[in-house]
């Protein structure tokens, strides 16, 4: 039986504190985790440093990314739980298309 696969998108906030090689060094992580859930990274779209609306965790700054991906409806409750428990990651949203 073939697995079914959805389209999704999510966007990441991450820490400014880490660095370039850091924020990158997580990006590719995230973006390891989809494809080895046999998902797979179509897009990613690095925004870069913004202003945020209000402060998080002390932070005026954070790092945006966009990626999307192709993934089993079953792994965006799994890379959720991944980005709570990351304290490198400010905010997150995943969003079906």
């Amino acid at each position: 039986m073939a697995k079914i696969l959805e389209s999704y998108e999510t966007v990441m906030i991450i820490n400014t504190q880490l660095g370039e090689e850091g924020i990158a060094a997580l990006i590719e992580k995230f973006k390891n985790l989809i494809t080895r859930h046999e998902g797979t990274v179509d897009n990613v779209d690095e925004w870069g440093k913004r202003r945020l609306a209000y402060e998080i965790n002390d932070e005026t700054e954070g790092y945006y990314v966009l990626i999307d991906f192709t993934c089993t409806p079953e792994f965006p409750a799994e890379l959720d739980r991944r980005y709570k428990i990351n304290d490198n990651i400010l905010r997150s949203l995943i969003v079906k298309k």
